[in-house]
């Protein structure tokens, strides 16, 4: 019998994947990773080997992915680019676990986000639900771990709300911001997920922090962190959109469009189980306020360029 002495994880070098390499390291795990990204700033620890992430060659994939035991995939898109739709990532989702299934993968273990829905008008929640039955159909083994908010080393979002506080002396915050979130640090969902990849059966799991927090609040909290007191403006979603888009052309990015800023103000990011997450954001912050913000963290340049 061909032993299982590897998992895989799909960009264990980016954001999400690292907290889960890094989790499987630390359980004297080897670990391999599928990724077309292969030398990231932050990711020099993780010990593994690579393959490239090479939906169009699926003989590839296959071979990469023979004798694994278990998937974890965190391939996704955050929004359109380019050619790149969210069908595109449904369907290079389908070919991933297909591939899996073929190398014989006991498991799959599949990163996807809280509130997902097919019949979600927003485009990103209904692509995570479609992927998510790709997962269900492919004849594996499954777990699906669905995040709210994730922070920690190397998060996008909290990261540039804070370089915007360092720099601006006026915040605008959308609506009024009193809508909830739930963020959940990345080790917690590391975590879950080596916990949902043990479990006998199938899985579906929220993974939510303790915490059910406003997003005013989340941004008060970023802004004590960092030492800053900008006044905060409350401002209509369709001007906060508008404003994302101006400073999105001036650093070269997209750093928030009206879709995501619509599932935040639905409360999208809140889990409806018990949290199974320990670690606060607030204690997160004022760890690691001296670092956050300094730079400004390039969705774009992390992914597309």
């Amino acid at each position: 019998m061909e032993q299982r002495g590897f998992d895989v994880v799909t960009g264990a070098f980016s954001f999400t994947g690292r907290f889960i390499a890094r989790r499987l390291l630390a359980e004297e795990r080897r670990v391999k990773t599928l990724t077309n990204h292969p030398q990231r700033a932050g990711a020099e620890d993780i010990t593994a080997e690579v393959a490239p992430l090479q939906f169009a060659d699926r003989a590839a994939l296959v071979e990469s992915l023979r004798g694994a035991d278990v998937l974890y995939n965190t391939y996704w898109v955050r929004f359109r680019h380019g050619r790149v739709r969210f069908g595109d990532a449904v369907a290079n989702t389908r070919i991933l676990v297909g591939a899996a299934r073929d190398a014989g993968v006991r498991k799959v273990v599949h990163i996807s986000v809280s509130n997902p829905s097919v019949d979600s008008p927003l485009d990103y929640y209904a692509g995570k639900a479609r992927a998510e039955n790709a997962v269900r159909e492919s004849g594996l083994q499954w777990a699906i771990v669905r995040p709210t908010l994730i922070f920690g080393a190397g998060n996008i979002l909290i990261n540039n709300i804070a370089w915007l506080l360092r720099r601006l002396p006026v915040f605008g915050i959308p609506g009024r911001g009193d809508y909830r979130l739930q963020p959940v640090a990345g080790e917690d969902v590391a975590e879950i997920a080596t916990w949902a990849a043990a479990q006998g059966g199938n899985v579906t799991v929220d993974a939510a922090g303790p915490d059910i927090i406003y997003y005013s609040e989340m941004v008060e909290s970023i802004a004590i962190a960092v030492g800053r007191h900008p006044r905060f403006v409350y401002i209509s979603p369709r001007n906060a959109v508008r404003a994302a888009g101006i400073i999105g052309r001036l650093v070269r990015d997209v750093t928030l469009n009206e879709p995501e800023l619509q599932g935040l103000m639905q409360e999208l990011l809140v889990s409806r189980e018990k949290p199974r997450g320990t670690r606060r954001l607030d204690n997160w912050l004022l760890s690691n306020a001296d670092g956050i913000g300094r730079s400004y963290a390039s969705e774009l340049e992390r992914h597309w360029r």
